[in-house]
């Protein structure tokens, strides 16, 4: 897919540019060692046509924790860079999309701390990151990197060439997508979004520790929680996932998707009469809903004096 043109714009150390003049340094530690760290963050049409970024503050929070993790320098406030996200919404007129800030870092060929970083907020149109049908799902012969190794709390560009190996070996085996163990062969997460797996009314999901706790993971727990819905966090094994009635995937790119089967094992029960359907119904109503505070502006006033910018 094209994920910008000849009028895109985007946010960049400050100032809105347009993507085609936007430049980074080849010399770059990010380009060289994949030293740099990113957020996914989607925005809605309200259901009053509003735009609303969905639960910005704990995006940009993570950002900010994932950057200090690396020891990246980051200097920026979240506020402004939620009002800069709302400017390249505006830019680009665009309400549902999905939202990329990246930190990265400038010039640097060793592996000395950075005096600085750069940021970059990007915005494009996209489709559900994994369809809108029910999942054939993989157990992947890679597993999530050893805690020990590397920050595994934090949303880091290199922490995804495992994600990209496992996803691609799902792929070229006739899946649709993979999930990862972790190194102590519990289930982990897909390549880019968390597990769940529901058994006679109640949830399961990993334990923190070996993943990324994700902010849609949180959101569905909060559901749960509202619609009295029992949930486990524990260690998982493959042996009780392919004992359940239903599983889903949750992230930011991918929201609530469901699972036809994993490996040889298909769920048992039809999916749109489990919980976990609910769960994936409340959350897309959840994304849409109005909420008349910082988080929802209208773009189209903002549009033609953010162009007078670039």
């Amino acid at each position: 897919m094209a994920y910008y043109n000849s009028d895109t714009v985007l946010w960049l150390n400050g100032e809105l540019v347009r993507a085609s003049e936007a430049k980074m340094d080849l010399y770059s530690q990010s380009l060289h060692y994949g030293y740099a760290v990113f957020e996914g963050i989607r925005s809605y049409r309200t259901s009053s046509g509003q735009t609303r970024i969905f639960k910005p503050l704990e995006h940009y929070t993570r950002l900010e924790t994932s950057a200090k993790a690396l020891n990246m320098p980051y200097g920026w406030d979240r506020d402004v860079l939620i009002r800069a996200t709302y400017d390249v919404l505006a830019a680009n007129k665009l309400q549902d999309a999905y939202i990329r800030p990246i930190v990265y870092a400038p010039a640097n060929m060793s592996f000395n701390k950075n005096e600085v970083s750069h940021l970059a907020i990007e915005v494009w149109e996209m489709q559900p990151f994994l369809g809108d049908k029910l999942l054939k799902v993989m157990r992947s012969s890679f597993q999530r990197p050893n805690p020990r190794g590397f920050r595994i709390h934090a949303k880091a560009a290199g922490h995804y060439v495992n994600s990209i190996l496992a996803s691609q070996e799902a792929k070229a085996a006739g899946y649709d997508e993979a999930l990862l163990e972790d190194m102590n062969g519990f289930i982990a997460e897909g390549p880019g979004a968390n597990v769940f797996f529901e058994k006679n009314g109640e949830l399961y999901t990993p334990a923190g520790g070996n993943i990324l706790e994700g902010i849609t993971r949180a959101t569905v727990l909060e559901i749960c929680k509202e619609m009295n819905i029992p949930v486990h966090i524990k260690a998982c094994s493959y042996e009780e996932l392919k004992q359940a009635d239903a599983a889903f995937f949750c992230g930011t790119a991918a929201e609530v998707i469901g699972w036809q089967r994993i490996d040889d094992y298909t769920f048992p029960k039809p999916w749109n009469e489990t919980l976990s359907a609910g769960i994936q119904k409340a959350y897309k109503q959840r994304v849409v809903e109005d909420e008349f505070n910082e988080e929802t502006v209208d773009t189209g006033a903002e549009t033609e004096r953010l162009r007078l910018k670039i």
